[in-house]
């Protein structure tokens, strides 16, 4: 009951599953956070996979008589799903019922609770034991889900920090199931490697399901590779009164106005190290696809339609490229090389652009291969980024990156005396490896740093797109390219170019793969 005197709704909401022992659990918290919380109405839904929905579980909180309905996230940290997904569920909440007061609540986190129920699975291991092994000669190794936020991968490594300062282990490793690095398997050798009597697996999990159930697989694997090692397996977190608790209080907290979001370290709100281009990234929910997905798969489905459709210009795009078709003879170039040219000539407005223009053998077929496989561009400058099509990027599912702008870029061209565009290659580097295009429009010395990396430090990129214009390195450094046989290369000679002619060679690469995939019907 809400402190108003109205009935307070609970939906919680669940991350879902395939695995029906995952859901089994989760609904079993469910009835016993009904059972901890008898005055309020609780109802819950998933965002994936599992029905009811969430929009279901809400529509019968409401129509049960709630007017104050808190949103908890049934997940242990705040990442993608809750930072975007779920929010995205609660604003249609909004618009769907205005008459109620939607409230969001935090994500479980590190809550004291959720400590103590770690310490109560590490100490049902160690009881699982015949051997009397002390805590200064065991490792703790504390497995996350592992995203692509790092404060949400930062919390799993606080709380195996808490753990082995609380409970007195020798060390503790970190390691996720996915996503994050290490990896599991990884990070149990490296924690076998260190020495110790016993290892103390704990997967910082709700529910089980697919990742828990390989987490435990990897345990077993490493316990019969390396006999001399005691590898106890703890309990996921599952159906406790704790974390019942922590769901309840999560409720209370967003009906009083309490809820604590970790917004100070949080990606899409300040600069993060690393993180930067994605503050002010626009909430997007991710889950649509597979929302109530196993209960549509017994439906009959409509006759599905094309899964990618052929890229259709604007009318005056469209005849633009008719009169450049016919415009001189093209019959001289290979076919493949048909698109990407005629895009050059449409951005300089000159048909003899393309003369001086260099393709490695087969820089088409591995630049298409690369966005459908990789899907990252990598750019010198914010304009080559600008340039590039965003309905093709969503499309293809690619995404870009470029650092000039960054702090860090800022910190390494002042330390090593190198331009910006040079330093956000080389972070471009260290950041992605060899799985990304690199497209250059702006900077010779950005590509003169690309082809130092990729003669002396072995750097692969898929391929190197390298048009810059301007008169001080750029015929040089275009030269420096071509003869770099390692990678894949598209080029030209002289000193023109510029970051609309890398943008516009980049399009006319993703026009020919979304084609390419609309003609196979396949992904």
């Amino acid at each position: 009951m809400s402190t108003t005197g109205i009935a307070m709704g609970i939906v919680v909401a669940g991350h879902g599953s395939r695995d029906p022992d995952a859901v089994r659990e989760f609904e079993a918290l469910v009835a016993l956070v009904r059972q901890r919380a008898p005055d309020d109405i609780v109802t819950h839904g998933y965002l994936e996979f599992a029905s009811p929905t969430i929009a279901e579980a809400a529509a019968a909180n409401v129509e049960r008589g709630a007017r104050q309905v808190a949103l908890v996230p049934g997940v242990l940290l705040a990442a993608r799903h809750a930072k975007n997904d779920m929010p995205a569920e609660m604003q249609a909440l909004a618009r769907d019922f205005p008459d109620v007061d939607f409230h969001f609540g935090a994500p479980m986190s590190l809550d004291p609770k959720l400590l103590q129920l770690a310490q109560e699975r590490i100490v049902e291991a160690e009881a699982m034991s015949p051997e009397t092994v002390r805590r200064s000669e065991t490792c703790l190794v504390v497995v996350g889900r592992g995203t692509t936020d790092p404060d949400a991968n930062g919390e799993v490594a606080k709380l195996a920090r808490m753990l082995e300062e609380g409970m007195g282990f020798g060390a503790v490793m970190v390691c996720y199931s996915g996503t994050a690095q290490p990896l599991v398997a990884d990070g149990l050798r490296r924690a076998a490697r260190l020495g110790y009597r016993r290892l103390v697996v704990l997967p910082f999990f709700l529910f089980d399901g697919v990742l828990v159930k390989r987490i435990y697989n990897a345990a077993d694997e490493l316990a019969q590779r390396e006999p001399g090692v005691e590898v106890l397996k703890a309990r996921y977190f599952g159906v406790h009164p704790l974390v019942a608790d922590v769901m309840i209080d999560r409720a209370r907290e967003a009906i009083e106005g309490r809820a604590a979001m970790n917004c100070s370290l949080c990606k899409y709100r300040v600069q993060i190290v690393g993180f930067e281009q994605q503050v002010g990234e626009p909430q997007r929910a991710h889950h649509v696809a597979v929302r109530g997905l196993l209960a549509r798969e017994g439906e009959a489905k409509p006759e599905a339609g094309p899964l990618y459709k052929t890229y259709v210009p604007h009318p005056i795009e469209a005849e633009s490229f008719q009169i450049i078709a016919a415009g001189r003879d093209w019959s001289g170039f290979p076919s493949d090389q048909l698109t990407v040219l005629q895009r050059i000539v449409h951005t300089s407005g000159d048909f003899n652009a393309v003369d001086d223009f260099y393709f490695s053998p087969g820089a088409i077929d591995s630049g298409i291969r690369a966005l459908l496989r990789c899907r990252r561009i990598v750019t010198d400058v914010t304009m080559v980024q600008t340039g590039l099509k965003r309905e093709l990027l969503e499309q293809l599912g690619i995404d870009t990156w470029c650092g000039v702008h960054d702090r860090e870029t800022h910190l390494m061209s002042g330390q090593y005396g190198i331009t910006r565009s040079a330093a956000g290659i080389r972070r471009a580097w260290e950041k992605f490896g060899n799985d990304v295009i690199v497209a250059i429009g702006d900077a010779p010395t950005a590509i003169a740093e690309a082809v130092r990396l990729i003669r002396e430090h072995g750097w692969r990129p898929q391929l190197v797109v390298g048009l810059p214009v301007g008169f001080v390195g750029t015929r040089e450094t275009k030269e420096l390219l071509r003869r770099s046989l390692q990678v894949p290369r598209i080029t030209n000679s002289g000193t023109r170019g510029g970051s609309p002619w890398a943008a516009s060679v980049v399009n006319g690469l993703m026009i020919d793969a979304l084609n390419g995939l609309a003609a196979g019907g396949t992904g």
